[in-house]
């Protein structure tokens, strides 16, 4: 098979679950926005904030040592238990230290009344921590059905439970429908502890379906192979965790940077509109998920190099796609959140420059756009990665992420008491652009592949003027608006296919 089109087939079949999962999830936004208050959800955005931190670190980078070194070491059963037994023991300490400490845990992230949040979302971590090995297991082996099935049974049955616990039993009690069996399994005191209830008892069930590949195996720890995988996969730690500040620190930095009386409630906003944007991030998801084995796969190809460079081509175009799509109709799009979180204005005091740059107020709406395109840069950056990966130079990785680390963190501090939410929004675009173009020149220098850079800022080029045309020439009427949008749509695509099908014919050719 085409390896394009082989990448492309593993990135749908990989997507399907995620794709799955995130227009469900819409409806958890769309429920979440509509009964908890922009400072209720808030305490849910900051806590899955520290999820993933803490799930960064208990996987210590693991995965990814698991695909080089199953690629490496002839003995893939030894690798796998290795690893297996590695994450399954540095989770259970991790649980233990949790719930001895859960009490002093809540104080310090401000939450001193709702220490059973520390322990269920510490259970949470670890659960998922294990299952990573058996799921880059499946991806290893091209079981990409399997992983899906698992996957959509975890993101299902989150979705149940949140639907049972947070609609169904306040109705069924509203109206004094089967009271006391609901109140065996419902307490209404807990509200919104009941999404991190779900999602512990999904990650449970998770972890039953995987037991079959987690039980299946020979035992066996390898202390030597545990230690060049530790050596390889540290710099993937600090990569991760680095990359994971980049993310989703910015939720946390909002929380503690703005006055105590409107933290939560803005972290509840600028979480929600971020939420908007989940289109660019599930497509940048699901290629990561297909792209590290098929990179690896790949790299004993002697085309190798062209072929990373035609799946940044198309990577990209995809990229600009999903922006104009979400941007031309985001008129549309906003109705997935609740209406007080993208007409709520926030004023802000950043200076003469900051009111001329963004007016004296702003609305989630507004970081949108800076949103989906510092998640394209952060997509781009994934594809350039590949090569301090092959060449097992992780370090450098980790220096990158690093770096866009210290950016994130500058820039919200900066910038978060000076215009909010924004502030934020910017910081993540300038961290991955920086992180893009710092990893395109060193991979050029130790791993160089011939990017067809015309096209690729060309099509990016292209995106953001049809952005920018839309965005300022404006029509009274919107049946007009979404004709004259679509109409720009269609020229995209135009350009796109007149330039893709001259590149196809002189190969032909």
């Amino acid at each position: 098979m085409n390896p394009i089109k082989q990448l492309a087939g593993q990135t749908v079949i990989y997507g399907l679950s995620s794709i799955i999962g995130r227009v469900l999830n819409y409806l958890l936004v769309f429920i979440y926005t509509r009964v908890f208050l922009p400072d209720e959800y808030g305490v849910v955005i900051v806590m899955y904030s520290y999820v993933s931190l803490l799930i960064v670190i208990l996987t210590y980078g693991f995965e990814t040592g698991f695909f080089r070194f199953s690629e490496k070491e002839t003995d893939k059963g030894t690798v796998y238990s290795t690893s297996l037994i590695s994450l399954l023991s540095s989770s259970s300490f991790f649980i233990l230290f949790a719930i001895i400490f859960a009490q002093p845990i809540a104080n310090m992230l401000r939450y001193p009344g709702n220490s059973d949040y520390v322990v269920w979302l510490s259970m949470i971590i670890a659960l998922d921590a294990v299952s990573a090995i058996p799921f880059a297991k499946l991806r290893a082996q091209n079981k990409a059905l399997r992983f899906v099935v698992i996957k959509s049974i975890n993101i299902v049955s989150f979705i149940l439970l949140n639907l049972f616990f947070i609609v169904l039993c306040p109705y069924l009690l509203k109206h004094s429908i089967l009271t006391d069996t609901v109140d065996i399994v419902y307490k209404g005191k807990v509200g919104i502890g009941y999404v991190f209830i779900s999602n512990l008892i999904s990650s449970a069930i998770t972890i039953v379906l995987l037991l079959p590949d987690m039980i299946k195996i020979k035992f066996r720890f390898d202390f030597a192979l545990w230690k060049k995988m530790m050596r390889y996969s540290l710099p993937l730690l600090v990569v991760g965790f680095a990359g994971i500040i980049n993310e989703t620190m910015d939720r946390i930095f909002l929380e503690y940077l703005l006055p105590k009386n409107i933290a939560s409630y803005q972290v509840g906003i600028y979480g929600a509109c971020y939420k908007i944007s989940i289109i660019m991030t599930l497509f940048v998801q699901s290629f990561r998920f297909a792209a590290d084995p098929f990179f690896f796969a790949q790299s004993k190809n002697r085309d190798a190099k062209q072929i990373y460079a035609d799946v940044m081509k198309y990577f990209v175009i995809i990229c600009a796609f999903i922006f104009l799509a979400v941007m031309l109709y985001i008129d549309v799009v906003k109705h997935f959140i609740g209406k007080e979180y993208y007409t709520s204005v926030t004023h802000i005091s950043g200076g003469n420059f900051a009111n001329w740059l963004f007016g004296s107020e702003i609305n989630g709406l507004q970081i949108i756009p800076v949103l989906l395109i510092a998640n394209m840069c952060l997509g781009i950056y994934y594809n350039l990665s590949i090569w301090y990966k092959l060449i097992d130079r992780t370090g450098f990785g980790a220096y990158i992420s690093i770096i866009g680390a210290v950016i994130t963190t500058i820039l919200n501090v900066w910038w978060i008491p000076l215009i909010g939410y924004m502030g934020s929004a910017w910081a993540t675009l300038i961290c991955y652009a920086s992180m893009m173009i710092i990893s395109f020149i060193y991979g050029q220098k130790h791993y160089h592949i011939n990017y067809n850079m015309k096209k690729l800022l060309g099509y990016i080029s292209l995106s953001l003027v049809i952005f920018f045309i839309s965005k300022y020439l404006r029509f009274d009427i919107i049946a007009i608006q979404y004709v004259f949008n679509t109409l720009l749509l269609l020229v995209f695509l135009a350009v796109i296919c007149y330039f893709e099908k001259i590149v196809f014919f002189r190969k032909a050719a």
